[in-house]
């Protein structure tokens, strides 16, 4: 059986961290665990998780389709969060594009929690 480290950067494997997010087997308690499943699921193009933990009052705004071209277009690398709150998480994804160049995208994301869940709402990108 071969094993994964989990994409989110956590020492655990996939099949132990993320996966049971993506999975819908158990809830994220925090953003930061909300955040860091949601990057694994674009590691793993789970296009269906992201719109599903994206608030409904912003799914408007992305499609299953855009985020899966997003996710298949980039090699994901790793993720650093650099600070989070209780509502916010700072944090850097590193990717190469589909041109195999360095990539970083930076951004400060903002969650709510709703109806026993964590949403992602909206970032900042520096």
């Amino acid at each position: 059986m071969i094993t994964i480290k989990c994409y989110c950067g956590s020492l655990m494997n996939y099949s132990q961290c993320c996966e049971g997010y993506i999975k819908g087997v158990k809830k994220a308690v925090t953003a930061e665990l909300l955040m860091r499943s949601r990057y694994s699921a674009y590691a793993t193009q789970e296009a269906d998780y992201l719109i599903a933990t994206t608030h409904p009052s912003e799914r408007v705004y992305y499609s299953t389709e855009d985020i899966l071209y997003w996710a298949r277009s980039n090699d994901w690398q790793k993720l650093e969060v650099i600070k989070s709150t209780d509502k916010t998480v700072e944090f850097k994804a590193y990717f190469l594009d589909a041109f195999g160049k360095n990539k970083i995208h930076h951004e400060l994301s903002t969650f709510k929690f709703e109806n026993g869940s964590w949403f992602y709402v909206d970032g900042t990108f520096y």
